[in-house]
């Protein structure tokens, strides 16, 4: 093929061929033709020398795609190789694009024709900047401008290099550059800003040019969040841009311009700069007056009906009612306290308030989210001054009062905030309304309307609309703190406009219930109760009233959904418990869809917080409710399926769960269990007659479900299930022996496909819901010897045996969770039976798992699990073993790090930290790091620095944290050389593994200069002792390898953002209402 001799660099590329070969790839050929392109051209990228033809290549095609290409493998080096290249290749590379840049943008007819080419270049000339600017291209912003001012064209374009640089510095460098190095470039960027500014001003008075005044407000925009900013007050800036604002070409891009403003906080500065207050108040004042409202009202007066506008509108109009909802909230978030100041600015305070609650409406996910970020924010402002006080300190804090607390100032601050809150009384009372009408769907509620405005089942959760649930939910707590009255009076009176039909709808309904449920535990329990007798009252009488399939369905499943919320409620008031517990038996027997589910999920819900009340005798009862329940139970289950009979059993489970009586509780269970007992005693006298019965289809099934009624129950009930267990456990191993053996034959009888008919796969779920049942009830039963005892033993042969005889395809990895389970229940106590479980599990599973990193995904995770568990309580076990055996542990636990799979590799790293401690403690230590130290130290690098591995960052931290203050600790006696094959015998291990790392990390990373990687190792050593400076320490070397440049870093980051998680969560526990009833894990008192 002709294009082979393109592999030739050492003289001049052909550039037609390469033009032919490029459009091969982009399918002008056959698809053989396609793969050769597609090989050479690859080859070609990644050849080190292949960007010394770019310029030749950019100076001889017409081709775009072959110039693309050519730009990409100039970019690779720009990136990975750009520092390590001699003085006169940069300059020359840089010089060349500058100059074809600066030649195509020079005249309008080859600027637009080529311009997604010359947006390319610009791409470039920003990577080059971020290595040469500024210490070895000083004059490159002064060149900018100069040459902008040359040409229209050529101003345009450098006003989007601009752009892209702007961007590049402040909005991506995190993760992209060193800390040093964005530090430098914002530097050199702010001090220089002089010539930029000066430049966007002239052009924006000077030019009439659509496209470069489009051009100039979007780099403005890039540049206004961070400049200093004298630029924007002591200069014509804002008359400039507000002089754009009504042109409708300009207006979308000024008002971008403006928001950024608007955002800035500029009082701490000019603070400083002008010691009296006041020409800060005058900049906030010109800014309300002449930015403020001016926008919305020349355009848009506060009248307009929003939601009609933003239907009808272009798309133009559409990104303009966003913008200003945009701008609203970014001049509130920083200015409201000034907008309170004066009366005259509280009515443009007001104005603005009902511009962003009428802009609330529009149906647009992304515009709705604007203003519901602000609002929360608001609203969380007022309710936390309110809440705190109590704490006079913190509401000054708060209200941005600097000064010291005197005496008697307490009750002047009670007073200035219920002003406040008389202030914001007004909207905060429509914004409810705006909460009530535009509550997201919480994630319980299984009943949904489709496309073609059926009630169906949902199919699929919506993750976007639980997180505005969730915010939502949490903007209505507080409104509900700040005025309880008004947000009972404003849901009651939607309630009754459902009840007469004035204002109807599944939609209304569904909204006003999310709502009621959503506040649950924010009001006092006298007022909770008032309002929910009324609220349940009116659904009942709803349902009972309203016609119609589809709208029962709508209004049995918010009637679900509110009672599920308020268990408080329900233990308070038998009556309405045992009604609404009633009303859920009759959704039971509805077969529409999602209504059975919905009523099994609330069913378990109710019972888990309020289970006491169901086991002891109501007054004006004859016997426990659970009594009663378990009398009729065959006629309350008849028309659910089975995953909903097992969610039943649970539930049931947690109410005898709840009765203090051993007598009482083993009867309740006996007769919960007396239909699956029946239906298994029947299957097993039939098996023991003739062992065939067994291998029918059916009979499969059946023991399937009983085993899974089973585990259902055991999950709830814990250690009270043992009379339960005992009767079915040793027919249950018998059962599990022969479907094993049945299952065995079949596989080496039929093959491998064997393993994917019907009927194996029925046999293995029930060897799989055996196991799971056992798991179940080991992990829920209390902590006594006495059950593992008289469980683990009979295990022993049917379970772990049969695990080592059968075939790789046949092998149950839940065996393997079962026994990780065992030992992390029972603990030291397993420890004389390890090696009978490694004997039988160990070698047979790493050989399933290691021929790849696909098969066998869920024995490799439990597998991993299982040595966890041996390695944290059983260590002495591990110890004992030969060290071959030992050799195939760790071997084991590298390739699990090295797994890709991000739970695999994550038990992989905590079993490797819980060895390396333990083996640190023992005598072993020295024997056992001589012979992993060094291997542990290149495979934790090798993962470290490649890019697939990321979310493992935390964990790999730890583990070098651990090795190199290992070593420098004096714990490791005896070196870690073999001393046999270095003839230098070092002074101590820390000089070796100092040694070691560089002479690994310069190999690994040949773009790195040797005073590079010596000062890193160094800086390792050094920052060891302090766990977030190590990790800074190798954040930045990362991106210094260029290993980690353009990808998406924040897993590098996770462990800060899990922190912030944990705080956001204790804040929430302490406001009434915000962690909902049912997340909160007490056992609730209901005796």
């Amino acid at each position: 093929m002709a294009a082979e001799k393109l592999r030739d660099l050492s003289q001049p590329i052909d550039v037609s061929l390469l033009d032919a070969t490029v459009a091969a790839f982009y399918g002008t050929g056959s698809k053989e033709e396609r793969t050769a392109a597609d090989h050479i051209l690859r080859d070609l990228q990644n050849n080190p020398d292949m960007w010394l033809q770019v310029v030749h290549i950019l100076s001889n095609t017409q081709n775009l795609n072959t110039k693309f290409f050519a730009l990409q493998v100039l970019e690779g080096v720009i990136k990975y190789r750009w520092n390590a290249l001699p003085v006169e290749q940069r300059d020359g590379m840089k010089n060349y694009i500058s100059e074809v840049i600066v030649k195509l943008s020079s005249d309008e007819i080859s600027f637009r024709r080529e311009r997604l080419y010359v947006n390319k270049l610009n791409i470039i000339l920003v990577q080059i900047l971020k290595h040469e600017w500024p210490a070895r291209w000083r004059s490159f912003i002064p060149d900018l401008v100069a040459a902008a001012k040359t040409s229209e064209t050529i101003c345009e374009n450098c006003m989007a290099i601009l752009k892209l640089l702007s961007e590049e510095v402040f909005d991506f460098s995190r993760g992209e550059m060193t800390q040093q190095k964005i530090k430098e470039l914002k530097q050199s960027l702010n001090s220089e800003f002089q010539l930029i500014h000066e430049l966007c001003l002239y052009v924006l008075s000077a030019s009439q040019r659509a496209e470069l005044i489009r051009a100039t407000l979007a780099t403005l925009h890039a540049f206004l969040s961070w400049i200093p900013l004298g630029y924007i007050f002591e200069s014509s800036l804002l008359e400039t841009l507000l002089k754009f604002f009504p042109v409708p070409a300009y207006r979308n891009l000024t008002l971008q311009c403006l928001t950024e403003v608007a955002a800035l906080s500029f009082g701490d500065f000019y603070n400083m700069q002008f010691s009296n207050n006041n020409w800060y108040k005058s900049l906030d004042s010109m800014l309300i007056r002449d930015v403020f409202l001016l926008p919305a009202r020349n355009i848009l007066p506060p009248t307009t009906n929003f939601m009609e506008a933003y239907a009808n509108g272009t798309t133009e109009e559409q990104a303009f009612i966003q913008n200003l909802a945009l701008f609203f909230t970014s001049f509130y978030k920083s200015h409201i306290r000034v907008l309170e100041s004066s009366q005259e600015n509280i009515n443009v305070l007001l104005m603005g308030l009902e511009y962003l609650i009428n802009i609330s409406y529009v149906d647009d996910t992304e515009v709705f989210k604007v203003c519901l970020d602000y609002w929360n924010s608001l609203v969380l402002e007022l309710f936390e001054a309110h809440h705190n006080l109590d704490n006079p300190a913190a509401t000054a804090n708060m209200m941005g009062l600097q000064m010291p607390m005197l005496p008697g100032m307490v009750d002047g601050l009670g007073s200035q905030l219920m002003q406040r809150r008389q202030l914001y009384a007004g909207p905060m009372s429509k914004l409810r309304l705006l909460m009530i009408c535009r509550m997201a769907k919480p994630e319980e509620v299984l009943i949904v309307e489709d496309e073609n405005g059926n009630i169906v089942r949902e199919t699929m959760k919506d993750n976007d609309v639980l997180v505005q649930y969730k915010i939502m939910r949490e903007t209505l707590i507080y409104l509900a703190h700040l005025d309880h009255e008004d947000t009972e009076k404003q849901m009651l009176k939607k309630l009754s406009k459902q009840l007469n039909g004035e204002d109807w709808t599944w939609n209304n309904l569904n909204t006003l219930c999310w709502a009621i449920g959503s506040i649950s535990g924010s009001m006092v329990e006298e007022q909770e109760n008032r309002f929910l007798v009324m609220v349940i009252r009116d659904l009942l009488n709803l349902c009972e009233i309203t016609k119609g399939k589809d709208n029962k369905a709508v209004i049995a499943s918010n009637i679900m959904y509110v009672v599920g919320q308020y268990p408080r409620f329900l233990r308070a008031h038998w009556k309405f418990l045992k009604t609404v517990v009633n009303k859920l038996f009759e959704f039971m027997h509805e077969t529409h869809p999602g209504v059975q589910d919905m009523a099994c999920d609330t069913f378990l819900k109710i019972v888990q917080k309020c289970k006491r009340k169901f086991v002891i005798v109501q007054v004006g009862e004859n016997e426990p409710f659970v009594s009663e329940l378990l009398t009729t139970l065959p006629a309350t289950i008849a028309d659910l399926e089975p995953h909903q009979i097992h969610s039943f059993y649970e539930s049931v489970g947690h109410m005898i769960q709840a009765e203090s009586d051993p007598h009482k509780r083993d009867e309740y269970l006996q007769r919960l269990m007396e239909l699956p007992n029946q239906k298994w005693a029947e299957i097993i006298g039939h098996a023991r007659q003739s062992v065939d019965f067994l291998k029918d289809p059916d009979v499969i099934r059946a023991v399937l479900n009983i085993l899974q009624t089973n585990t259902s129950v055991a999950s709830s009930l814990g250690t009270y299930f043992l009379p339960q267990i005992s009767l079915i456990f040793l027919d249950m191993l018998n059962v599990y022996r022969m479907y094993s053996e049945l299952i065995s034959t079949s596989i080496a009888q039929g093959g491998p496909y064997a393993s994917r008919t019907s009927i194996v796969k029925l046999l293995r779920s029930v060897k799989r819901e055996t196991l799971k049942l056992i798991e179940t009830f080991l992990d829920k039963a209390e902590d006594q010897p006495h059950i593992g005892k008289q469980f683990v033993p009979p295990m022993m042969d049917p379970v772990l045996g049969d695990y080592a005889r059968n075939l790789p395809d046949a092998r149950e990895s839940e065996v393997l969770s079962l026994f990780a389970t065992i030992i992390n229940k029972y603990k030291g106590a397993m420890i004389e039976d390890v090696p009978r479980i490694f004997e039988a599990v160990f070698q047979c599973t790493l050989e399933m798992i290691t021929k790849n990193f696909e098969d066998y995904p869920e024995h490799r995770l439990k597998f991993f699990s299982l040595l966890r568990a041996i390695a944290t309580h059983c260590f002495p076990a591990l110890i004992h073993l030969s060290s071959e055996q030992l050799k195939l542990v760790m071997d084991s636990i590298i390739w699990a790090f090295r797994h890709t799979e991000r739970n695999i590799a994550e038990t992989g790293l905590n079993l490797l930290l819980e060895m390396l401690k333990n083996f640190q403690a023992s005598e072993f230590c020295n024997q056992f790091y001589r012979t992993y130290f060094v291997t542990i130290e290149q495979e934790i690098f090798a993962v470290l620095t490649d890019t697939f591995h990321k979310p493992g960052f935390k964990l790999h931290v730890l583990v070098l944290q651990h090795l190199f203050c290992l070593v420098e600790s004096g714990a490791l006696t005896e070196p870690l050389w073999d001393v046999a094959t270095v003839p230098y015998a070092y002074p101590n291990n820390g000089m070796f593994v100092r040694e070691y790392t560089i002479k690994l990390l310069s190999t690994s990373f040949p773009n790195m200069t040797a005073a590079e990687v010596t000062q890193f190792v160094n800086g390792l050593f050094e920052s060891r002792a302090d766990l977030s400076s190590f990790k800074n320490h190798i954040r930045d070397f990362l991106v210094q390898s260029k290993e980690f440049s353009a990808q998406d870093n924040k897993d590098l980051y996770a462990e800060e953002a899990a922190a912030q998680r944990e705080r956001e969560r204790q804040r929430m526990l302490s406001i009434p209402g915000l962690v909902a009833p049912n997340e909160i894990q007490d056992e609730m008192v209901d005796s």
